[in-house]
């Protein structure tokens, strides 16, 4: 039997229906609602069997149904409407038109998870969602942009749960023949392949192309039949925790991702490597600078530099990986021959403790090594990251640490009910989304009727209802339940009723029990004969995590009470489809996480876009949302150090909430009508969601701040034989050999005087350079208000000026400073390299007075 061959026999499409297939293999159908609509008619029950995988769909689609449909003229009519669009994304220009690009040139986007459709297991949660949003919005803006990861034969796991509420785990097969991915071949027709080397020998792997719209998404694998077990099984399950193949995956992504664009004849201008997943690009991207460009190492670095992003999803310490270095060694020996520099100097970058040599390799340090352009995913999130890797700066204060944020946003075409995108074409325009960045034109969303809204979200809401009750029939069928229970499950939840979320990964921070902290309390809530409410839960836990599975099982526990069980659910396998149902249909969107261990928290967006009113801890993206006239903050923002003391103060105040305000105003309803101060604020958060929190605008910012200074860098520094690139590592290398000849003695006030608002002193200060030169370094007075605890509030630096030479490397600055508020400040000086943020921030070139 092993020697048997496999074949697959594919339908014979008619040639008036042949565009079916072409469109099942471009992901541009999911988010658009009468491409969706067009394969559902072929046959409603097999679309919704099949996960709705048009190419798995399309196979299974009888021969005698295609012929019927190629004499069907309203199909017709329908799938050439869909076929003029799909022509017309093509065909349009770009919105950002700043990208001087040849097509051999693209920036290139690297992640280890993807999350563009249910019906593609290549993600574990928020990263990979945010990642597939990305690509979305890149295609409707026109971005030159190509994207890298893995394809997981096994993905991420499914859950299902046992008798007693406990999560369990399984990893299907994906067939790659019913995705919608193609081999990618070179110029010859030959398959492309790459090839590392890595202690269980050669890391061979060939390579799948996705369409994304107007995107490419490539995607490495290692299955093939010539590779040992070992080799074939990197690319097996997402996040191995074994740390042999994790780092396997995470070198196949970084250095075969760009081996892999290479191959295609491709050069990674930019490279956007989103966590550490993907840093070990950098060595290769400055493997191929050197190469392409006749560069030595320094000069490279300097490209790669100012061209690199990183970005950061996580302020848990435990989501960033880090490895036993002498795991990473026999990865690296051939690039630290190729740079000439020794393995303990490559090693060094991934030091994220400079403190201690035998420190594990971290794979944030390393990213960012080889990036100028670092940021969180939300504007807290920034300042944690600041705090988290304020050591890979020494010598600078926690608020200056180049870490910025561009805070996430969602594509809303992929998450807005087909209901409340009818009545947006009504209301805004037919076009409306593809106008997001038009403030006016979504602020419309004011004038709807209220009846017309409010009659669209209690559609979504039965929506919501009824795939609730879908999946508990299934659920509870697997389990061989007695036929009455299964007549009770059929009946769970009520259409009228108000109906909270929640839905995220079950991690124990996330905190997903809070409203069990007082049971008797949410019964009644739940019982409540006027004015009840009703809970849908839905995630997953780690499959190693058996805290957060605890959780779960209290839930269903919970639920199973006699007195909650029609008003309480669990959704098991929470995916994006089950996601897109509950953004859609819910009244309020809770989330609990312990501040501030939430880095954005994308669904609570999906759901204010929708109409859903956020119930939130101030934490990640929900800093920036809040507003009392589209929702409601739990707590204010305040942290104690005893976590249980946090978990009672905000589970009550949760609960104030809901009995004070959030109930009161869903069923203020006067003589019949709908809820007029609870539409108001729908309202409101629709604009905000759409407005300024959208996958749109996140990629316009990170084009305008991001890619196209680093697009404009590329050309200049790769001018005229990269004489610009030279330039850069010739002066970093003057500055770290000269920067310990720097002495700055305590800055002096030339009158000693106590001042007034509105007064200005002068300072000075005599700093010794050495052999540096006064035009390569800046000299700074740096001040702000003295804090309680140790350290300024409100700095700033401000340049001194060149007042006298006093001898040769001696000089004396002077800096004037105007007195703008009362209080008691202090003040010191400094010395950092003068140039751009990537030669200002070098690590370690800074010295204070007194050092």
């Amino acid at each position: 039997m092993e020697s048997m061959k496999i074949y697959k026999v594919y339908p014979a499409i008619p040639e008036s229906l042949s565009f079916l297939n072409y469109l099942a293999r471009n992901l541009w159908w999911c988010w658009n609602p009468e491409a969706i609509d067009l394969f559902q008619r072929i046959h409603p029950g097999k679309w919704e069997d099949v996960g709705k995988n048009p190419v798995a769909f399309l196979s299974r689609i009888s021969q005698r149904r295609f012929d019927e449909l190629s004499k069907d003229e309203s199909f017709l009519g329908h799938l050439n409407r869909v076929k003029a669009k799909f022509e017309t994304m093509f065909s349009h220009v770009s919105q950002i038109n700043e990208f001087d690009f040849d097509s051999k040139e693209t920036v290139a986007y690297f992640s280890m998870e993807y999350g563009l459709h249910e019906s593609l297991p290549f993600f574990a949660g928020g990263l990979g969602v945010l990642a597939g949003d990305h690509l979305k919005a890149s295609s409707t803006l026109g971005i030159p942009l190509t994207a890298v990861g893995l394809l997981f034969r096994e993905g991420f796991f499914r859950q299902y749960l046992d008798h007693n509420g406990w999560q369990q785990e399984t990893y299907p097969i994906n067939d790659v023949f019913e995705l919608p991915v193609s081999r990618v071949q070179d110029h010859s027709g030959f398959d492309i392949f790459v090839e590392i080397p890595g202690p269980r020998g050669m890391i061979r792997a060939c390579l799948w192309q996705l369409k994304v719209g107007k995107i490419r998404l490539l995607l490495l694998d290692t299955n093939l039949p010539e590779n040992p077990e070992a080799i074939r099984n990197i690319t097996s399950r997402l996040y191995d925790s074994n740390s042999e193949n994790r780092i396997a995956q995470e070198i196949l992504l970084g250095i075969g991702g760009i081996k892999a664009l290479k191959a295609m004849d491709l050069f990674p201008n930019i490279c956007h490597m989103n966590e550490g997943h993907c840093s070990f690009a950098g060595l290769e991207r400055i493997s191929i600078l050197m190469d392409r460009y006749n560069l030595e190492f320094q000069g490279a670095v300097q490209i790669c530099k100012r061209t690199g992003i990183f970005t950061t999803h996580t302020p848990v310490a435990a989501g960033h990986d880090e490895f036993e270095k002498r795991m990473i060694l026999p990865y690296i020996i051939p690039y630290a021959e190729k740079f000439g520099l020794s393995t303990d100097e490559v090693l060094r970058w991934g030091s994220a403790d400079r403190k201690q040599e035998d420190s594990k390799f971290s794979m944030f340090a390393l990213g960012v090594k080889f990036s100028g352009y670092l940021n969180g995913v939300s504007r807290l999130h920034g300042q944690v990251a600041r705090g988290m890797w304020k050591e890979l700066w020494p010598g600078r204060t926690e608020d200056e640490v180049p870490i910025s944020h561009i805070t996430n946003g969602v594509h809303i075409c992929s998450y807005l009910s087909r209901h409340k995108n009818s009545l947006f074409e009504r209301y805004l325009s037919s076009d409306w989304a593809n106008r997001l960045s038009n403030a006016d034109l979504i602020s419309r969303i004011e004038t709807i009727e209220d009846a017309d809204l409010w009659h669209v979200h209690e559609m979504d809401r039965s929506k919501l209802i009824r795939k609730c009750r879908d999946l508990l029939l299934k659920q509870h069928e697997r389990w061989n339940v007695p036929r009455n229970i299964l007549d009770d499950v059929a009946g769970v939840l009520d259409h009228r009723v108000l109906t909270i979320c929640f839905a995220r990964r079950f991690a124990t921070y996330k905190r997903a029990g809070l409203l069990l902290k007082d049971p008797d309390r949410l019964i009644r809530l739940i019982t409540n004969d006027e004015r009840p409410i009703q809970l849908i839960f839905a995630g997953k836990a780690h499959p190693n995590d058996n805290e957060g599975k605890d959780i779960i099982k209290r839930i269903i526990e919970f639920e199973r009470q006699s007195k909650v069980r029609h008003r309480v659910v669990f959704l098991e396998d929470y995916d994006i489809n089950i996601a897109r149902f509950m953004v859609q249909g819910c009244d309020v969107w809770l989330n609990t996480p312990r501040r501030p261990n939430e880095a954005c928290g994308t669904s609570g967006m999906k759901a204010s876009a929708n109409g859903g009113l956020n119930l939130s801890i101030l934490d990640g993206w929900w800093c920036e949302g809040y507003a009392e006239n589209r929702g409601w903050s739990i707590g204010n923002g305040d942290l104690f150090a005893d976590h249980n003391y946090q978990d009672e103060v905000e589970s009550q105040a949760l609960f104030n909430i809901l009995e004070n305000d959030v109930i009161p105003k869903f069923y203020d309803r006067k003589r019949g009508n709908p809820p007029v101060q609870w539409i108001r604020m729908m309202k409101q958060a629709m604009i905000m969601a759409i407005t300024d929190f959208s996958s749109d605008r996140m990629v316009r910012d990170y084009s305008s701040r991001f890619y196209i200074p680093a697009a404009k860098s590329f050309r200049t520094l790769t001018a005229d034989n990269s004489i610009k690139a030279n330039e850069l590592a010739l002066t970093e290398s003057r500055l770290k050999s000269l920067w310990s000849g720097i002495k700055v003695l305590s800055p002096q006030l030339v009158t000693e005087s106590d001042f007034t608002v509105g007064d200005t002193f002068r300072v000075t200060a005599q700093v010794t350079l050495g052999e540096l030169e006064p035009d390569e370094v800046d000299v700074q007075i740096y001040h702000g208000r003295v804090r309680p605890s140790e350290g300024l509030e409100g700095s700033r630096a401000e340049t001194m000026w060149l007042q006298e030479t006093l001898a040769h490397g001696v000089h004396i600055y002077a800096c004037t400073i105007t007195c703008a508020d009362s209080g008691r400040f202090a003040y010191t000086a400094r010395v950092i390299p003068k140039g751009d943020a990537v030669l200002t921030y070098i690590p370690g070139l800074i010295t204070w007075a007194g050092d």
